[in-house]
């Protein structure tokens, strides 16, 4: 191995355990947020939301977020990502999203979970086939070493499909990693699974860096006017 090659393989593995770290921490800041019941009636979306992000900043020093912060409660949970439903009063027996995106010495995370108050066992069900869908959505990427953004959008969809749900988002993923990964790469077609994204997903971005992916679950039932969201790091755990 060539000098530039090995140096090139120490960046990666750099990025690698940089992505993982900051995720790591996303998942302990969600963590603590449950423990600490943040997510209860009687508090607004955005009260919450700041509580999340205050908790964010005691436990890891973050006061930066790379996208706008969700909380969605109720039927605000049928809304996906681009929409922005007014503040609202979480209820006894909700089901709720969080969506948060902390920077991490400049290192994005994504993350996502539902949590249900109460005992409807609807809520329970679409909770628990979050990660379900979502690890089938991530077997079927590791199978197949050409798949692309639109394929793993459409097999997503079809997974939802099958265990009784409609998918809610345009997009089930995107590419991810240092802030702004934006600037660099533009936010077009290309850079989500979504139709239309036709080029296989283990590429190299425009610096000539791997690129790396989340993969996001939005399950909905537009019936009970109920949703879920699941999200994290697609391809490395």
């Amino acid at each position: 191995m060539t000098k530039d090659a090995d140096q090139t393989v120490h960046e990666e593995s750099v990025r690698v355990e940089r992505l993982l770290d900051a995720q790591a921490k996303a998942a302990q800041l969600f963590a603590e947020v449950e423990s600490r019941a943040l997510i209860v009636p009687g508090k607004s979306e955005r009260a919450v939301s700041d509580e999340v992000r205050d908790l964010a900043g005691e436990l890891f020093g973050v006061n930066r977020f790379w996208h706008k912060r969700i909380i969605r409660s109720g039927p605000h949970t049928l809304h996906p990502y681009a929409e922005n439903p007014p503040d609202r009063v979480i209820e006894a027996d909700d089901i709720v999203f969080a969506d948060f995106g902390p920077l991490f010495k400049e290192w994005e995370a994504d993350f996502g979970r539902t949590f249900v108050l109460g005992g409807d066992p609807v809520k329970h069900r679409l909770c628990a086939d979050l990660p379900t869908i979502f690890e089938a959505g991530r077997a079927a990427f590791e199978a197949d070493p050409e798949m692309t953004g639109e394929r793993l959008y459409a097999h997503v969809v079809r997974l939802a499909r099958d265990a009784g749900w409609e998918f809610g988002g345009a997009h089930c993923g995107h590419l991810v990693g240092e802030f702004p990964h934006e600037k660099i790469n533009g936010d077009q077609q290309e850079w989500y699974f979504t139709p239309g994204s036709a080029k296989p997903l283990r590429r190299s971005d425009r610096a000539g860096r791997r690129c790396h992916w989340i993969l996001e679950i939005h399950l909905v039932d537009r019936e009970r006017r109920i949703g879920g969201f699941h999200e994290e790091l697609l391809d490395l755990r």
